[in-house]
């Protein structure tokens, strides 16, 4: 019985001594034994976390915290300054005539104040908000300019959203609207955050998101002839410059240190719902890939540096400081990694327009191909903290993954901890806990940091102009402001 006893745990530490990394990362991830704990207090407790606020200041002590406990090195902050600080006030809109009755609605994200006259302001629909329909429009100078909206279902009418936004705007500032009033793209009266300016500057112009139902009763009303008069008042409270801080942990590389791996996703969010899908679960998830990596005695042949952004939902304020303030250091910045899609399945990852890295991805995700991760796309894109790595050359990695409850929940008052999709994210954290280690491990680096002409043709190819564009980036972009310069 005795040898059989030794056979036994000789056997066993054979097994123990045979897992690979992948093995142990895998292991590790799946338990995340702080991941409800960690992601409960981010978001019951502190909520929405908009740069500027208190909130944000306490989810930054958090950070820390969960980083330090994690078993991180190096832990820190860094500041990033953002143009302005916002807030909404108590917004009110009403509709005063033909007909009495309030409408529920939020004021657009980075806007200045406003208030109609007492008797209101006449409302002009003006279909989907494309140059055909206000030309269309009648008497819209001085008037509301009503906006109608299908309702979300696929990423690709979240970026349609954000895409088409600041030809509305430009078109309503044109023909004479003193304000715009887009329909929700969310039923059931779910009112959302959306982006009134594309970066941290306070924008003057009136915005508002009106709930679907009030938004399509009044489309109705004026369909039938009548003449709709709203009453708003806006009383957003906006301030002058504030600091805020990404938060960054490491784990020391033990060959080439100086050489980096980046791990991150944003802390911040809108403060409608407690930011639990958005992104508050990818905050969790770069804590527990580093408590995985940790906890399973590895050490990167690369330094790991795993942030948590401020900003990002101001256009990437906090990434783009990153890259300033480590600007030495992007010719020895292997790879950049982020989540930001909420908790539905990872599908593979967007290689930010490198076709020279599917191949290497796709030798690295070998090990862990059970997990269906496996599909990997060359497109390229202007929607979360990759993209000033992509402008700077960085090769970058964005996880691709389903709806899932993503879009309905995005920047709404429901994006709160009870939709998280725990047993999925567990598998993320699992999957980025290893691919992180894979890419700072590896003998070889992922590739080269492409050069300014490089990622032009980049730019070129993946029709990321049209986007740089469209979010009112493409002057940063030329002029040097942003991205590589050489």
């Amino acid at each position: 019985m005795r040898i059989l006893n030794v056979l036994g745990l000789l056997l066993f530490s054979g097994s123990m001594l045979a897992q690979t990394p992948a093995d142990k990362l895998m292991a590790e991830g799946q338990q995340s034994p702080t991941l409800e704990k960690n992601l409960r207090a981010l978001t019951d407790e502190i909520g929405g976390r908009v740069p500027g606020t208190p909130a944000m200041d306490r989810a930054v002590q958090w950070g820390l915290d969960a980083f330090k406990a994690a078993g991180g090195e190096n832990v820190h902050t860094e500041p990033v300054q953002l143009a302005a600080s916002w807030s909404e006030g108590n917004t009110q809109v009403d509709v005063v005539s033909p007909v009495r009755f309030h409408v529920r609605a939020v004021s657009l994200t980075w806007t200045k104040p406003a208030t109609s006259p007492i008797g209101g302001l006449p409302v002009v629909d003006v279909g989907f908000g494309k140059t055909e329909d206000f030309e269309k429009a009648a008497n819209l100078r001085g008037a509301i300019a009503l906006v109608h909206s299908n309702t979300m279902k696929t990423w690709d009418d979240l970026f349609e959203e954000y895409l088409t936004q600041k030809d509305k705007l430009a078109e309503a500032r044109k023909h004479g609207a003193t304000a715009l009033a887009f329909i929700s793209t969310r039923p059931q009266d779910l009112l959302y955050r959306h982006v009134g300016s594309f970066n941290d500057q306070i924008d003057s112009y009136p915005q508002m998101i009106l709930a679907r139902e009030d938004g399509e009763r009044i489309a109705r009303l004026l369909a039938a002839g009548q003449k709709v008069r709203i009453k708003y008042s806006i009383p957003n409270r906006v301030g002058g410059p504030v600091t805020s801080q990404n938060v960054v942990a490491e784990l020391r590389g033990r060959e080439k240190p100086d050489e980096f791996v980046v791990i991150g996703a944003h802390l911040d969010s809108w403060e409608l719902g407690t930011g639990a899908l958005d992104n508050g679960c990818n905050s969790a998830l770069v804590i527990e890939a580093l408590r995985a990596i940790k906890a399973a005695g590895l050490q990167p042949r690369r330094t790991i540096r795993f942030v948590l952004f401020t900003g990002e939902e101001e256009l990437n304020v906090g990434s783009f400081a990153y890259t300033r303030t480590h600007h030495a250091e992007l010719d020895h910045t292997v790879a950049m990694l982020t989540w930001d899609e909420g908790t539905g399945k990872t599908t593979g990852f967007s290689l930010g327009g490198r076709k020279d890295l599917v191949e290497p991805v796709t030798r690295l995700l070998e090990p862990v191909k059970q997990l269906g991760a496996g599909t990997l796309t060359t497109d390229a894109f202007v929607g979360t903290d990759n993209m000033d790595f992509l402008l700077e050359g960085v090769p970058n990695l964005v996880a691709n993954q389903e709806e899932a409850n993503y879009l309905v929940n995005y920047h709404a008052s429901s994006d709160t901890y009870d939709k998280v999709d725990f047993p999925q994210l567990r598998k993320h954290i699992a999957l980025a806990a290893y691919l992180t280690f894979a890419l700072a491990d590896s003998p070889e680096r992922l590739g080269p940091r492409q050069d300014r002409k490089q990622i032009e043709t980049l730019i070129q190819e993946t029709h990321l102009d049209d986007q740089l564009k469209a979010f009112a980036l493409w002057t940063a972009w030329t002029s040097g402001k942003r991205g590589r310069t050489r």
